[in-house]
């Protein structure tokens, strides 16, 4: 490729930047991804096979609904999926039950969402419309969801956003990648170097600089790579850390109207599916909820193994931040012990291989992924903007339903690229 071809550095090599560079080396163009960790995929971080008797996935795990470019991309990379299917249960403090998603308030919320005109937050919303006694199990339902779902904090989320994303018709299908999330980034990583991109790792980018009509991008590392427009990738709370053109600061300053998620995420292989041992009616059990230190559970059903995947999200994650990885797994194991009412040490004793991730704590993410505020449209059409040598992109960037996913992350990569070539 001739030198004089125009020159992209594309900060971070997650699932946007992968996309776009991608994109973008296919066109021709000279593309060098500048990526901190170690690794390709960022959110997206596959575990040892040796470890768990699967590539698991420590970040992101579920494809959610239709996500076209997601399983366009997985057809192009050979790559199946498996539906999830099977039954929820729910713990109330004394007892397992299959959960009853139904609520006898459920056609008036959807009565009540569908006339909505103006914003609220989630917690305005209930406050308004459904206050009162009558409606707790309702309000709990929904401020759990919002949580645990969606990372977000009620005192601050989109109600319209939600009602976009999954009340407006309930909950979508969703499906894993058989081979995990990381064979994706493979292939997308192998997609971006035959074609030429250069991938460097363990470059912490702190500083785009503008010279001469070109742009400058300055690494912790001391290295520093001369470029014609740069694509910034990053989670929304790494913005912050890289000095940037004023015009692109500016911008960036948007990102303050967009939610950012916790989540710690645990995954516990036991010896046997001891759960499943002990109660036969879990046989086809997806999802647990409960109110434990842990609330949310997933098993690998259809597949059989014995694996449990515990996850803990939103703002009442910080009860947990003085935890390191061991601490959080044993406060999995509790949550465990007191759900199927089994000592500790029993639980404990079946334990093969454990990883616990609490995302914030992760130096290159800080959390987990975006959520809407009744600002955050707005503050996505400034982000998103194609003015200037400075671009940005990823999961946040995404104005369709499934915001916070990969799927959000790919097409906004995607897009991004494309705005590029057609300027």
């Amino acid at each position: 490729m001739p030198e004089t071809s125009e020159h992209i550095v594309i900060v971070g090599a997650g699932a946007a930047g992968l996309m776009a560079a991608r994109a973008l080396v296919r066109a021709g163009k000279r593309v060098t991804i500048l990526e901190a960790r170690e690794r390709c995929g960022g959110r997206i971080h596959p575990l040892p096979a040796s470890e768990f008797g699967y590539p698991a996935d420590g970040g992101a795990e579920f494809i959610h609904g239709e996500a076209p470019v997601t399983r366009a991309l997985l057809r192009e990379a050979g790559l199946s999926l498996r539906e999830i299917a099977g039954t929820q249960w729910s713990f109330d403090g004394t007892g397992l039950s299959r959960e009853d998603r139904h609520d006898p308030h459920e056609a008036e919320l959807q009565a009540v969402l569908g006339a909505l005109k103006d914003d609220l937050t989630v917690a305005d919303f209930l406050r308004r419309y459904f206050a009162g006694p009558k409606y707790e199990r309702l309000r709990h339902s929904i401020e759990r969801m919002v949580e645990g779902y969606d990372a977000a904090d009620p005192a601050r989320a989109s109600i319209l956003a939600l009602r976009e994303e999954w009340m407006d018709g309930g909950h979508h299908a969703q499906a894993r990648i058989v081979g995990g999330y990381g064979a994706l980034i493979e292939f997308l990583a192998a997609e971006c170097r035959g074609h030429g991109a250069a991938i460097r790792f363990g470059c912490v980018v702190s500083a785009v600089e503008e010279a001469g009509g070109a742009l400058v991008v300055r690494c912790a590392n001391g290295e520093v790579h001369g470029c014609d427009r740069v694509i910034v990738t990053v989670p929304l709370p790494l913005l912050r850390d890289i000095a940037l053109p004023a015009a692109a600061r500016t911008k960036a300053a948007a990102a303050d109207d967009i939610g950012f998620g916790s989540v710690i995420k645990i995954l516990l292989r036991f010896a046997r599916p001891w759960w499943r041992e002990r109660k036969p009616e879990l046989a086809d059990m997806t999802f647990l909820l409960s109110e434990q230190a842990i609330p949310v559970w997933w098993t690998r059903y259809p597949d059989e193994r014995a694996v449990l995947t515990g996850w803990f999200g939103g703002p009442r994650t910080a009860q947990l931040s003085h935890l390191d990885s061991q601490g959080l797994v044993d406060k999995g194991l509790d949550s465990l012990a007191a759900i199927f009412s089994l000592p500790r040490e029993d639980v404990a004793r079946e334990l093969v291989a454990a990883a616990a991730t609490n995302w914030t704590h992760d130096p290159f993410a800080r959390g987990a992924y975006s959520w809407a505020t009744p600002r955050t449209r707005d503050a996505q059409a400034i982000l998103a903007r194609a003015d200037g040598a400075v671009l940005f992109s990823g999961e946040a960037l995404y104005r369709g339903r499934d915001m916070g996913t990969v799927e959000a992350a790919l097409a906004s990569g995607l897009a991004t690229a494309e705005m590029m070539l057609r300027g």
